[in-house]
């Protein structure tokens, strides 16, 4: 988390919703034009925002990095590049701060207002232990998987395929035997270990993923060992499901 400034000092934030990143600037800028839909109705927006005092709070605390007991906060504009918030801590007492938290990508009119908020408020509070994260009780093997499986089935033929002399031998591993006498001794070995370490990296990924979202032991061994066998599909894949789930309690709440 980044340290607390001075009350006169601002800050702009990435606000992607994987990816959060501060950056300092050293003077108050605008960022708001004439001719941007959503700052043409900032003043709605802030008046909308004032009656979600803690949906304010949390996007100060997380996309804001700010580490200090935040006790109020508010909206003061909005665009389609960002917002500025404006927020008290009880160290700081009445005075205020603020932080500016930019849109990556910006936003492409005002209709993309409420679900970028919703989804900002939902990890926010999520990332902060205010609500639970949603909870995936089944497995679901991708179709992407075809795209790890198809080099891995092409690393097993070449790997395994036998030598001329071998009584295995047959027409349908000359293609392999050709590409194993073409590369050097040490790229095959080396590309085996390299998946393998990649993917148990990954698999520790999913099984983080799997502790947060509750799947219980067996949907969570599902997840790991296709993580383990197949790679990135299987959790990029499992990320999909959880922003689905998350969009649809946030429409079940409206």
């Amino acid at each position: 988390m980044s340290r607390i400034n001075r009350v006169e000092e601002r800050h702009v934030i990435m606000a992607d919703m994987w990816h959060p990143a501060v950056l300092p600037v050293s003077h108050r800028s605008s960022f708001a034009t004439m001719s941007d839909p959503v700052a043409d109705k900032s003043t709605f927006l802030c008046m909308y925002m004032s009656n979600h005092p803690d949906t304010l709070v949390s996007y100060v605390k997380y996309w804001g990095k700010v580490t200090a007991s935040v006790t109020s906060a508010q909206m003061n504009a909005i665009d389609t590049k960002g917002m500025t918030l404006s927020y008290k801590t009880k160290d700081s007492g009445d005075a205020k701060k603020e932080v500016r938290v930019v849109f990556d990508p910006p936003l492409a009119g005002y209709a993309e207002v409420k679900p970028r908020l919703l989804n900002m408020k939902v990890e926010a509070e999520e990332s902060l232990g205010m609500t639970r994260a949603p909870q995936i009780t089944t497995f679901r093997m991708t179709p992407r998987v075809l795209q790890t499986a198809t080099l891995i089935s092409l690393l097993i033929y070449t790997t395994f395929s036998p030598t001329p002399s071998s009584p295995l031998y047959s027409s349908l591993f000359a293609p392999g035997y050709a590409l194993q006498s073409a590369l050097s001794p040490w790229v095959i070995p080396s590309t085996w270990g390299f998946m393998s370490i990649v993917h148990a990296l990954e698999s520790l990924y999913t099984l983080s993923l799997c502790k947060k979202h509750r799947t219980g032991f067996i949907v969570g061994a599902q997840y790991v060992l296709a993580t383990l066998v197949f790679g990135y599909p299987i959790f990029t894949d499992m990320r999909h499901q959880v922003q689905a789930a998350r969009i649809d309690s946030i429409m079940k709440g409206q």
